[in-house]
């Protein structure tokens, strides 16, 4: 099929661009890579009035390193993250989720603000950013506000995004130079949509600990159980998988045995990849 007739702008600023995609009495769609709008269009599953073009916008590609902080613009694509051209502040964790998505060509032209704002359930980034407690930026009609990725996102391709809304980019915090990880996700085939993804960090050996589920729901959810358990050196395997259970019950009760007995392993393979680090 081919996309339904829309008009096309290319704004030259943020402000310019907040202004199209608020446009009174239009629907209106944000592209950057186009790597899942375009798609979109073709099968008419988007429709917009008013297609408005961000992919120059210099202030979505910023890239800032502080002390305490890693800054990503929007526009920041995931091969440029897996290639090494942004800051590797997390031991590779962020070069290795950026690595596993889809395909090369996809990759190149794929952004993380896309990926984000998009909000599907089987998404690599909403559960690595949630795993390393990103904050996003966004600027509309309203002014700028800032929010914790996980007020964000509020379920399958939903978001707190309004009419004019852009994200401007992540603030994600540095870590300990302690910090290990384990990462792990189940797919039919290479480049397919994700049917489980799993992250877990910890600081040290048994410092704090984040364990983080993508794929089994409409959003990735902290697994706070599995976290405290990690925490516990003397913890063991059975204890884990309990600790897994129970989280997965309280998160995802619609689940059936053969998702359950999915998840429980790709979170124990993320686990392991950790605690040999």
């Amino acid at each position: 099929m081919k996309p339904a007739p829309f008009d096309y702008v290319r704004p030259t600023s943020v402000a310019e661009a907040s202004v199209a995609l608020g446009r009174r009495g239009a629907t209106t769609a944000a592209i950057a890579g186009g790597q899942s709008l375009l798609p979109m269009l073709a099968l008419r599953v988007a429709l917009p009035d008013l297609l408005v073009d961000i992919s120059r916008l210099d202030d979505l590609k910023i890239v800032t390193r502080t002390p305490d902080s890693l800054w990503l613009g929007a526009l920041t694509t995931h091969a440029a993250i897996e290639d090494g051209n942004v800051p590797d502040i997390f031991n590779g964790l962020m070069r290795r989720v950026a690595g596993q998505i889809s395909y090369r060509a996809v990759r190149n032209h794929g952004t993380i603000g896309g990926s984000v704002a998009l909000a599907d359930p089987s998404a690599d980034w909403p559960a690595g950013l949630l795993a390393l407690d990103a904050s996003l930026r966004v600027v509309g009609r309203n002014g700028v506000r800032v929010q914790r990725i996980d007020e964000f996102l509020q379920g399958a391709f939903e978001t707190t995004l309004t009419t004019g809304d852009i994200i401007m980019g992540f603030d994600i915090p540095a870590p300990p130079k302690a910090f290990r990880w384990g990462f792990c996700k189940v797919a039919r085939k290479s480049g397919a949509f994700a049917q489980s993804i799993a992250i877990v960090t910890q600081v040290g050996k048994d410092g704090p600990a984040t364990a983080v589920l993508g794929g089994a729901g409409t959003r990735p959810h902290v697994l706070t159980t599995t976290a405290k358990l990690l925490c516990l050196p003397a913890g063991t395997e059975e204890q884990l998988r309990a600790a897994i259970t129970s989280d997965l019950v309280s998160l995802f009760p619609d689940l059936d045995a053969y998702q359950t007995r999915m998840h429980t392993a790709n979170i124990l393979h993320a686990v392991r990849e950790m605690r040999i680090q």
